[in-house]
């Protein structure tokens, strides 16, 4: 097997790769190191995949066509898994621009790459931000989801929409993966877990917004990550009693399938700051502040269609994923 993972320096991105390799596959990872955190980070993830021999670096941006058009003519993939893209909410206030460049542009490069080279399954990286104004409790592929708050949802249902678009057209196989706040070793900086940390050992106060009134359903990168190779083993099929009277969000007539990755465990922001604030070994000092635009204030993944299709379900505690992290932080930082 030979997969390319787009994103492949990012958070999930390396640990999906670690996997594959680990499975004696080869795994050509893309990444255009971009500044939106610090790229000696994504550097140093790289490293870690650098050393097996069935890894090879591309560094290239996946809004970059003639790029993507040779690297593809050059190799055969038997799946494409996109997990390149503009992360955040809270910049997507900030920069639009860059969460259409790079999730609307980047991805129908991606479609039309995997279109024309006839890949076998193209699975890529939603999030449960598409839920959006939605309070339904636990959220559920079957649920509609037309009521983005931010950029950023706006553009992952877009991804949703036009992979429906090409598995329809053309019948290429998609899958979708709405994950849910994914945290853990060589996370991202931009992250609550990243900034708490840093800013408890160097004593300085965190901002707690919605003043601590948050739940999220804290998913562990490891589980992500077997999330994903488990989909990534199993393409998208037509559903044989889709019913296009009555349309089901989670299902359609085409090969294209969405699913929720999270731990159907959500927990309240001021527990996740305690099981911080334990592994670190100090309190912090808070600063309790207003709801963000474009935050939601609870996100809680039903798991039962990933369950389904994979016999998977994620399972991690957040003390067990907050203390991993806290060891990797300590480590890598020397602090």
């Amino acid at each position: 097997m030979t997969t390319l993972v787009t994103g492949a320096a990012g958070f999930i991105g390396m640990r999906v790769s670690q996997m594959l390799l680990a499975r004696d596959e080869t795994v050509v990872g893309l990444d255009n190191l971009n500044d939106y955190y610090d790229p000696q980070l994504k550097r140093d993830r790289l490293a870690l995949l650098a050393p097996n021999a069935n890894f090879h670096f591309v560094l290239a941006d996946v809004a970059d066509r003639l790029a993507l058009d040779e690297l593809f003519a050059k190799q055969r993939f038997d799946r494409v898994l996109h997990l390149a893209a503009q992360a955040g909410v809270r910049y997507s206030l900030v920069n639009p621009h860059a969460y259409i460049e790079s999730n609307i542009v980047g991805f129908t490069n991606i479609l039309e790459a995997c279109r024309h080279n006839n890949v076998p399954h193209l699975a890529y990286a939603s999030s449960s931000s598409v839920y959006g104004g939605n309070t339904q409790m636990p959220f559920s592929e079957h649920h509609n989801i037309d009521h983005p708050v931010s950029m950023y949802a706006a553009t992952k249902k877009a991804n949703e929409l036009m992979a429906h678009t090409y598995s329809h057209l053309f019948g290429l196989p998609t899958t979708g993966l709405r994950f849910f706040t994914v945290y853990g070793p060589w996370g991202r900086p931009d992250m609550a877990l990243f900034l708490f940390t840093k800013a408890i050992l160097e004593n300085r106060a965190i901002d707690v917004f919605n003043h601590g009134q948050m739940v999220r359903d804290f998913t562990f990168v490891d589980d992500i990550a077997e999330g994903v190779v488990r989909v990534l083993d199993k393409p998208a099929t037509a559903d044989a009693a889709f019913d296009a009277a009555q349309p089901d969000p989670a299902r359609s007539n085409a090969p294209y399938r969405v699913f929720n990755i999270g731990n159907n465990n959500p927990v309240q922001l001021m527990s996740f700051i305690e099981a911080i604030e334990q592994a670190v070994g100090k309190v912090a000092q808070k600063n309790f502040m207003p709801l963000q635009p474009g935050d939601v204030p609870a996100t809680f993944a039903d798991v039962s269609e990933l369950e389904a299709w994979t016999g998977f379900r994620p399972r991690t505690s957040v003390v067990d994923g907050v203390t991993r992290f806290v060891a990797w932080y300590r480590d890598y930082f020397k602090a």
